[in-house]
């Protein structure tokens, strides 16, 4: 049986392979999640209803608090927790009582009952409705980026999935110099915590304490003084 021997050169070019290969995946994005299952209506949404043939309807309406939208010949109908499916398929059998042959539609025109919460050292703490697919930067830039003051290695994003709660751990530094390891896909329901420095704690923590002492003495309070009218 012959024996295929392996020279220095070709263990080299391999290993070099290897290696470039482990710092390609480094710099890539993480793969996008696949959806746990299909978009369930809520309040705010903005719906598109489209009901054929003649007389055609065409309405936007916004899915009210009560979870409710209003549409031509039907009325109020359940939205909230909804698939834009079984929303369709309820006003198509609704309303074939006035119209034959109804053929309804449902789009989703505008997604603000999906939102996120971005805390923190940030320019402009808010919460952001998730419109498309956000990864965790362009969230931070849509509220003008973290302050000089934030830990940007040590940004926390909070999830509920069902009865647990996750943390993930996000390093804006590593992002700006490539590594997009952890720059996440968000999903409804995030808090984005951007933590302060180390020395930034500090100081507040400092801050915090001599405060209710300067408002006891006085300290710092606005100069006041004494003016006295009339004549002697």
């Amino acid at each position: 049986m012959a024996r295929i021997s392996r020279s220095p050169g070709l263990a080299v070019l391999l290993a070099f392979l290897a290696a470039a290969a482990g710092c390609a995946a480094k710099g890539a994005a993480p793969p996008v999640p696949k959806p746990a299952g299909a978009y369930r209506v809520g309040a705010p949404d903005e719906l598109l209803v489209i009901v054929m043939p003649e007389p055609q309807i065409a309405r936007q309406t916004v899915v009210r608090p009560d979870g409710m939208i209003s549409v031509d010949l039907v009325g109020d109908v359940q939205a909230a927790g909804r698939t834009l499916e079984e929303i369709g398929a309820e006003i198509q059998k609704r309303i074939a009582s006035f119209i034959r042959g109804p053929k309804v539609t449902v789009a989703l025109v505008a997604s603000r009952s999906r939102s996120i919460t971005i805390l923190g050292e940030v320019l402009r703490p808010a919460t952001v409705p998730l419109a498309k697919e956000t990864r965790i930067a362009e969230a931070l830039g849509l509220v003008s980026g973290p302050t000089q003051l934030a830990a940007k290695s040590r940004i926390k994003v909070v999830r509920s999935e069902g009865s647990t709660t996750r943390v993930y751990r996000v390093n804006l530094d590593a992002i700006e110099d490539g590594d997009l390891g952890t720059n996440l896909v968000l999903a409804g329901g995030d808090v984005v915590v951007v933590p302060p420095t180390v020395s930034a704690s500090i100081g507040y923590a400092i801050r915090g304490f001599f405060f209710p002492l300067q408002m006891l003495l006085g300290i710092g309070g606005p100069a006041t003084r004494t003016v006295i009218t009339g004549g002697i």
